[in-house]
């Protein structure tokens, strides 16, 4: 072999190796729907750290408080591989069965909510890991952060029984969720996530069921948007970390490893602030000078016994007998 050819081969070998390498380097954009003010961007950082710090090869591109989109156009958008990481309440737009995601008293205590979301095991983590995986998506964890109520204009009529309350409030794209609230003596209206601060500023709607106490003074108090907030309960505010499943793929196993033990960290440590502080934030809308509904435990219970018997037959249409078995089983 001559020394030129011996030269070209070992360059071209040089390049095939650097070739190599390069792509074993990984850029990753995750992004993110909650205010800028909301301890799960806090969270977003520290996954971008734990990745990073993981020395995988991977780089984090932080793109939070909506920047990409609703999380209705997130989901779509990692479907297609065009987002690689999301954090992101799922809706059931586009697989009926995700519903769960909605069921109203599915739980009634933190401590049930974390056996149902944060096991990986836990029949509600395994049928929604095996949907959203036929929608090109993986399940990275389920974060619940807590229980959801209303955030109105004002205290509704009837606020703390299921008799008429005469206000139109904000659903989101849930027919589950929809049902539950005229369950409770709401009128509805559905509407994408961006759309609610227009909506409840201009009059279109009359308030939403969509916050934990956190998010309803994180997001609405602190706005100026809304002036009560009435915490019903009904249904845990679980959102989820997911992955595009064409970006989990491009990753090798270390880079996977990696990425996972980030999420699940981020859900457990969720979870726990959520549990920790739901009784501070409370107490910081009253201070802001909203208006908290106080909703007895037995005021409670009475609501969920008729939502359960007006809802809950609905939803086995929906999803199927078999899912919430499923889901009754573990109870």
């Amino acid at each position: 072999m001559t020394n030129l050819t011996k030269l070209l081969a070992a360059t071209a070998l040089g390049v095939c190796l650097a070739g190599s390498a390069a792509a074993d380097n990984i850029t990753l954009k995750l992004a993110g729907v909650v205010p800028v003010e909301h301890f799960g961007n806090t969270l977003l950082d520290q996954i971008k750290k734990d990745i990073e710090a993981a020395n995988v090869d991977v780089t984090v591109n932080l793109f939070p408080a909506g920047q990409l989109g609703s999380g209705e156009e997130l989901f779509e958008a990692a479907s297609r591989g065009n987002v690689d990481l999301v954090h992101s309440v799922v809706y059931a737009h586009n697989d009926p069965v995700l519903e769960i995601n909605s069921l109203p008293y599915l739980v009634s205590s933190w401590d049930d909510a974390e056996k149902t979301y944060l096991k990986k095991d836990s029949p509600f983590n395994t049928i929604f890991a095996e949907r959203l995986d036929g929608l090109g998506l993986k399940l990275l964890a389920n974060a619940p952060e807590g229980f959801i109520g209303v955030v109105a204009k004002g205290v509704p009529a009837n606020a703390t029984n299921t008799d008429s309350k005469d206000m139109n409030i904000r659903v989101w794209s849930s027919q589950v969720i929809k049902s539950t609230v005229n369950a409770m003596g709401f009128k509805s209206t559905t509407m994408n996530w961006g759309e609610v601060f227009p909506a409840i500023q201009s009059g279109t709607v009359d308030g939403a069921i969509c916050c934990t106490a956190q998010l309803a003074y994180s997001a609405f108090a602190t706005s100026g948007v809304g002036k009560a907030f009435i915490p019903y309960n009904a249904v845990v505010e679980n959102t989820t970390y997911y992955a595009s499943k064409k970006s989990w793929g491009k990753m090798n196993e270390a880079q996977q490893k990696a990425v996972q033990a980030a999420f699940d960290k981020a859900a457990k440590d969720y979870a726990a602030w959520g549990r920790n502080n739901e009784a501070e934030y409370v107490k910081k809308l009253s201070e802001s000078g909203y208006q908290v509904v106080e909703v007895s435990d037995a005021d409670r219970a009475t609501i969920a016994k008729k939502v359960r018997a007006d809802v809950w037959p609905q939803i086995a249409e929906i999803v199927g007998q078999d899912v919430i078995d499923k889901l009754m089983a573990a109870k």
